[in-house]
């Protein structure tokens, strides 16, 4: 039933309007909620690059609050006796010898119908929050803020936005000040509705930018090649942009985990790692493949990506509502420690090596040299957005996440272990097989939507060795037409 409320709002533009106006209220009145009776809540926007015409992207929790996307802007909320007594949006004014260059401003009226918070200049917070610091009340700020000191031992580079609040104590020492970056993103670790059918067209888009490279995939090309197939399959989808730095790395690329240079010609043998996500709305996703240039995996990369695989697989299991998040990394990680052992890249699932050097080096597990990333992260507002899990601990309705094992056989890896008598004996029982797999990178990665119906497998892109080896072997038709039912969703949502 949720699902399909807002998929019809995608076809009511003035109702959409309307309720997205709701939605950043109810998410305005979430973090009211978690203040203090008496507060003054500042969140600040992202800031205009030095050079205009360079990209600007707004500060994800101050869009997830107000849903503006210029820059230099701040909401200021005043809470007193347990209410929010008023609200204003702090917008840089319309100013047509600007506009020219970096395009229409909202400005001050406009931001007001936009969002429902009356407009003020920009010009007048200073003057606003300084009156509001001789008041006594706490100060509750969301920006690029930190708890360190001005006068912390050494240089500090201080952000714009703890240069304003510098200036505010030292006018008013006694102001007090908490960074409230925290409340909300604990927010955003559960996903609303709305925000699930963002999230659902960014995978849905990257989806189709791996089923057309996949096939297209041949040795002798350079990376790059591929890279500009999925941005174009990106855009032409109706995608903001790529939500982080392709990563298409091939041969010993696939063992770098965010190699995003992408300039390396394709081997026959290689294994190629990509690793994309398309930006819907603001939305990230974050799926990986990794297939092999020739279209047959090797013996050797069967082995490697069948572990991988079945790691995931263990993962996904414990990917079930109400359950222990840490369960899907304990399940992966003693799937892939013993899968390392019998490929003879360490010794047991348990085995340790030096990790540092000294009288009494400190130990590390063996497989962390193969594995060496997290298994699960949130997507969001950014490709590594807050997740409810984090604070929670358990898997809920309104989760957005990744499940994303890998294992990554360096050509170095023994030489760049500290030199210790016990890494050495390591190194003389593990060099066979580190020559037998050396530049065998293979990550997989999907994205999951967890609803009160259970945790969906969103990222449905075939990633088994026998559908990967077929897609290939089928090769591209060409590439495929735009998807005009999501082009004109595009249109619909604000």
């Amino acid at each position: 039933m949720i699902r399909r409320l807002a998929f019809a709002l995608l076809f009511a533009p003035s109702l959409l309007s309307a309720q997205a106006q709701l939605e950043y209220a109810g998410r305005r009145s979430d973090v009211a909620g978690k203040l203090p009776n008496d507060a003054v809540f500042v969140a600040l926007g992202g800031h205009e690059p030095a050079q205009d015409y360079l990209s600007f992207y707004q500060a994800p929790s101050f869009y997830y609050l107000t849903g503006f996307k210029e820059p230099d802007a701040a909401l200021l909320m005043v809470k007193q006796g347990g209410a929010v007594r008023w609200a204003n949006m702090f917008v840089r004014p319309k100013q047509p010898s600007r506009e020219v260059w970096t395009g229409t401003r909202v400005g001050i009226e406009g931001v007001g119908t936009l969002t429902g918070i009356r407009g003020r200049t920009s010009v007048d917070l200073y003057r606003v929050l300084d009156s509001l610091a001789a008041t006594g009340i706490p100060f509750f700020v969301v920006g690029e803020v930190s708890t360190r000191a001005e006068d912390d031992d050494g240089p500090v580079f201080r952000t714009p936005d703890e240069q304003l609040f510098d200036r505010l104590k030292k006018k008013t020492p006694a102001l007090k000040l908490t960074v409230a970056n925290d409340i909300v993103e604990q927010l955003r670790g559960t996903k609303s509705a709305a925000e699930i059918v963002n999230i659902r067209n960014a995978v849905d888009i990257t989806m189709r930018a791996h089923k057309e490279v996949i096939p297209a995939v041949k040795p002798g090309m350079n990376e790059f090649e591929l890279q500009a197939l999925i941005e174009y399959t990106f855009r032409r989808n109706g995608a903001d942009r790529p939500s982080f730095a392709s990563i298409v790395g091939s041969g010993p690329n696939s063992t770098t985990l965010h190699y995003n240079l992408d300039d390396r010609f394709i081997g026959a043998t290689d294994l190629i790692v990509m690793d994309i996500g398309a930006s819907f709305k603001g939305y990230a996703a974050d799926v990986t493949r990794t297939v092999p240039a020739g279209g047959i995996f090797t013996n050797e990369q069967r082995a490697v990506y069948q572990l991988v695989r079945d790691a995931q697989k263990a993962a996904e299991r414990q990917a079930t509502l109400g359950n222990a998040a840490r369960l899907m990394t304990d399940s992966s990680n003693a799937v892939i420690a013993a899968g390392l052992t019998r490929l003879g890249l360490i010794e047991s699932p348990n085995a340790t090596y030096d990790c540092t050097t000294g009288a009494q080096p400190r130990q590390c597990q063996q497989f962390q040299l193969f594995y060496m990333h997290g298994l699960s992260h949130g997507i969001g507002l950014e490709v590594h957005d807050p997740e409810q899990y984090y604070y929670m601990g358990k898997i809920q309705p309104g989760s957005a996440f990744t499940i994303e094992p890998g294992v990554y056989v360096r050509e170095h890896i023994l030489e760049e272990i500290p030199d210790t008598p016990r890494n050495r004996e390591l190194a003389n029982k593990m060099r066979k097989a580190v020559e037998t797999y050396k530049n065998i990178g293979v990550r997989i990665e999907d994205n999951y939507i967890a609803t009160t119906q259970g945790v969906e497998w969103v990222s449905q892109v075939p990633r088994e060795i026998a559908e990967i080896e077929a897609m290939m072997k089928q090769g591209s038709a060409g590439v495929a037409a735009r998807d005009e039912f999501r082009v004109e969703k595009y249109r619909l949502i604000p």
